[in-house]
């Protein structure tokens, strides 16, 4: 059984790592091309925001929907195709109006797929280790995520265009989309690697699972989006164009890394593993709006383990506070409540960026720190 949940985890790892590629390339470079069709930092930071609003407020009801139907891969393969397919369709994009549809239409895409997928990842993870699950699911992730916006660089680097260089992503896309046919037909019925005998109240979520929430979504309000990062570098001239997507290459090389570590610790020391990653990555925002290169290359660091430690612990305590049964709904209410926090704090942050950047970054520490009491609230160990 362990041996099948890691291949399992390994499968789904494969599709997040050519779906990565897709749209973690489009990311690294989707702030420059917004500015390029004429947006303001403020649409930024509001497109960017939203877009994560409506990709987690309709995890929802996706969740919802994965719990009752436990239809986990219909809607897992109709999420990815409309999250990846709209990708390329970017380099058709004649204005930001369009683009940000299109980014937004990715997103909800995401929303479709992510509680479904999850569900069937902590059935996967029963045996392996939640965090080390997470964990090396997140790595591959990972993996996809450097090498996107490194294709992208190159790309520019021969003097492709943005468009052409949307349409480009096309490929991985494919590829992604054939990989996940594969996992479906090898493991038709993924929650048979758990037994139903784990359970928790099922009447509904439990406080704990309420105060986490609070913790987590405090914690996305406060996280600056690369789009807007991006947005800046390109705006004060701090980087060339092309070396903004190796930059963020080099923050998704330490999420992979991170979400391995955060997962393993998070395996043997609970939820203190989360709590110390909110505090270290907390600093990334002072080091990159107001640092040199040096200071810059910090705050990346630095924010790259604040993602590693959302994408692998953040969903490696679910299972702990809500049954199997409401595993997908949960999943749902987590990354809408996260994602609602996101796009507030965006818009917050990006009207900042125009006005106050000094307020931008005391307004990301403060939150994020204020998680900080929640999360000693949660105990699942």
């Amino acid at each position: 059984m362990k041996n099948r949940g890691l291949l399992f985890i390994l499968l789904l790892g494969v599709v997040s790592l050519f779906a990565d590629i897709t749209y973690e390339g489009s990311r690294s470079i989707v702030g420059p091309y917004l500015s390029i069709l004429g947006a303001s930092g403020a649409v930024v930071g509001i497109v960017v925001g939203f877009s994560e609003f409506v990709g987690s407020g309709f995890r929802i009801v996706s969740g919802l929907i994965s719990d009752k139907t436990q239809k986990y891969w219909t809607l897992t393969i109709v999420g990815y195709a409309i999250n990846l397919l709209a990708v390329p369709l970017l380099a058709l994009a004649w204005n930001w109006k369009v683009a940000a549809l299109l980014i937004i239409l990715e997103r909800f895409g995401k929303a479709i797929r992510v509680p479904a997928r999850d569900t069937m990842l902590s059935y996967a993870t029963k045996d392996v280790g939640r965090g080390w699950g997470f964990g090396i699911h997140e790595a591959m992730d990972q993996i996809g995520a450097i090498l996107g916006p490194l294709f992208i660089s190159a790309l520019l680097m021969f003097k492709y265009s943005y468009q052409i260089s949307f349409a480009f992503l096309l490929i991985p896309a494919i590829l992604a989309l054939a990989t996940l046919f594969i996992a479906q037909f090898t493991f038709p019925r993924p929650q048979e690697m758990e037994p139903r005998s784990f359970r928790l109240e099922t009447k509904g979520f439990t406080k704990t699972y309420w105060m986490y929430l609070l913790a987590v979504g405090l914690v996305g309000a406060g996280y600056v989006d690369f789009a807007l990062i991006a947005y800046h570098l390109q705006k004060t001239a701090a980087l060339s164009p092309v070396w903004i997507p190796i930059l963020y290459s080099i923050a998704m090389a330490v999420d992979g890394l991170a979400a391995l570590i955060m997962g393993r610790l998070f395996d043997m020391k609970g939820i203190s593993a989360l709590i110390g990653a909110t505090i270290i990555s907390a600093l990334f925002a002072p080091c990159v709006f107001f640092g040199n290169f040096y200071f810059l290359l910090l705050g990346m660091i630095l924010w790259g383990i604040g993602m590693g430690s959302q994408e692998s612990i953040m969903r490696a305590v679910i299972p702990y506070l809500v049954s199997s049964e409401k595993r997908g709904s949960a999943y749902g209410v987590l990354n809408f409540v996260f994602g609602a926090f996101w796009a507030v704090g965006s818009a917050i942050i990006g009207i900042s960026y125009d006005v106050s950047i000094p307020f931008l970054v005391a307004f990301s520490l403060l939150a994020q720190f204020a998680s900080i009491p929640f999360f000693f609230l949660v105990k699942i160990k």
